[in-house]
């Protein structure tokens, strides 16, 4: 299956803004109820067949980001225009997604990304050069949010106040 992210909509299914119920039916539509994995868990995540675990975050009743983490085989996918961000090298992806929104590299940890405009993130436990280690070469996790997910206190403040004026 194709999990196509569509900032700043969604992913599939998952529409960012979305009541919990809603986004509770569809997170649990995405299930293979034949293959459930042991690792399932009702309201923290889901393993499809694949190994692709995703899982959601609601706050104040509405779904507010969606993170899915890199499956074992290539039966799913996710894509961002055409980009497979679990497939190609973590510095491919980057370059990629460069060539449609600016991609800055968290000042924190230089093996994690975010393109703000896209409300994207990109997530490895390390960088690394060397495709037989997967845990550094490609991604790990992608999250996409809702606008001001990663707002400071004092930038939702300002948020607040530009949206009230």
């Amino acid at each position: 299956m194709d999990f196509i992210l569509d900032p700043p909509t969604g992913i599939g299914p998952l529409r960012i803004g979305m009541p919990r119920d809603e986004a509770d039916t569809a997170w649990d539509s995405l299930r293979v109820p034949d293959s459930l994995s042991p690792s399932d868990s009702l309201g923290q995540r889901i393993f499809r067949p694949s190994g692709l675990m995703i899982s959601i975050d609601c706050m104040g009743g509405a779904l507010m980001a969606a993170e899915l983490w890199r499956p074992v085989n290539t039966v799913d996918r996710v894509l961002f225009r055409d980009i497979d961000v679990f497939a190609l090298s973590a510095r491919e992806v980057v370059e990629l997604i460069g060539e449609h929104a600016t991609v800055e590299e968290d000042p924190d940890d230089a093996a994690s990304f975010v393109a703000p405009d896209l409300l994207l993130s990109l997530w490895r436990p390390f960088a690394g050069d060397d495709p037989d280690e997967h845990q550094g070469y490609y991604f790990s996790s992608v999250l996409m949010a809702r606008p001001g997910y990663y707002d400071t206190p004092a930038e939702a403040e300002e948020r607040r106040l530009r949206a009230t004026s």
